[in-house]
C-alpha cells in the first residue's frame, strides 16, 4: 500500500546575512475510526505526505463530510500519498483485548507499515501508543489541525464503512448498511430480535445483555406450545 520513500524535502530560512537549511519533517497521520459501534473493527489508518508535493484541497475531519465526498478524497489521498496503511482490528480482538487496547495496536500496526517513508508519527488524541517504531507526538484535536491526520481519518471511515456494506450483506436484518454498528434504536430493535451475529462485539454491554437473555422465539413456535 506504500510508495517508495524520498529524500526528507529542505527549505532554506533567512534571517539578516545569515542562512540555515532545515530538514521538512515527514509525518505520519494516524487517525481511527468505529471505537464506539457494537460491530464491526475498530479502522486505523496512517498517512504520510510529501511535503515538497502541492497539497490535496478539501481534507478535513472525516466526520465534517458527507459520505460522497470521503470517496472522493479517499482515491485522491491514494494516489497522492508518499506512503499509507490501513488496519481493520476484528471484534474479536476487540473483544480479547478491549477497545481502547486494540486501538493502540492498530495505530503501532500501521505506523510500522509506513515507517519506512516518515520521520514521526503523530497521533489524534491524547497518547502516544507505547512500542512506536518512530518517534511519536499526540495532538488533541488532531483531525481537525494536521493534514496527514485528516487524510488518515478519512482513509480509516471510508476503509471501515465499506466493510460495513459487505458485512449488511451477510447478515441485512441488522441494517448495517445504514448505521454501521452503531447502537442506533434500529440496530438495538433488530439485536434484540435476533441475538448477536460473528461481528458483535460482545464485551460491549448492549450485546453482552442480549446474550444473556433468550432471544424470542418465532410465531410458529409460539403457537405450537
Amino acid at each position: 500500500m506504500s510508495r517508495r520513500a524520498a529524500a526528507a524535502a529542505t527549505m532554506t530560512l533567512f534571517s539578516g546575512n545569515a542562512a540555515a537549511t532545515v530538514v521538512v519533517q515527514r509525518i505520519a497521520g494516524v487517525d481511527e475510526a468505529g471505537r464506539g459501534p457494537l460491530a464491526g473493527p475498530v479502522s486505523v489508518a496512517a498517512v504520510v505526505f510529501d511535503p515538497a508535493r502541492p497539497r490535496i484541497n478539501g481534507l478535513d475531519d472525516s466526520k465534517q463530510l458527507t459520505a460522497a465526498r470521503r470517496d472522493q478524497l479517499y482515491d485522491r489521498i491514494i494516489d497522492r500519498a508518499l506512503a499509507w496503511h490501513v488496519v481493520l482490528v476484528d471484534a474479536p480482538t476487540v473483544d480479547r483485548l478491549n477497545i481502547y487496547q486494540a486501538t493502540l495496536q492498530g495505530m503501532r500496526e500501521v505506523v510500522a507499515a509506513v515507517a519506512h517513508a516518515a520521520d514521526l508519527a503523530r497521533i489524534d488524541g491524547n497518547v502516544v501508543p507505547k512500542g512506536l517504531v518512530l518517534p511519536g507526538e499526540a495532538l488533541i484535536g488532531g483531525d481537525a489541525i494536521d493534514r496527514a491526520i485528516m487524510a488518515a481519518s478519512i482513509l480509516a471511515k471510508v476503509s471501515r464503512d465499506r466493510y460495513m456494506q459487505r458485512v449488511h450483506e451477510q447478515f441485512p436484518y441488522f441494517g448495517f448498511d445504514q448505521h454501521k454498528g452503531y447502537g442506533t434504536p434500529m440496530h438495538l430493535a433488530a439485536l434484540r430480535e435476533h441475538g448477536p451475529c460473528l461481528e458483535h462485539r460482545r464485551s460491549f454491554a448492549p450485546v453482552r445483555e442480549c446474550l444473556a437473555a433468550p432471544v424470542a422465539a418465532p410465531l410458529e413456535m409460539a403457537l405450537a406450545l
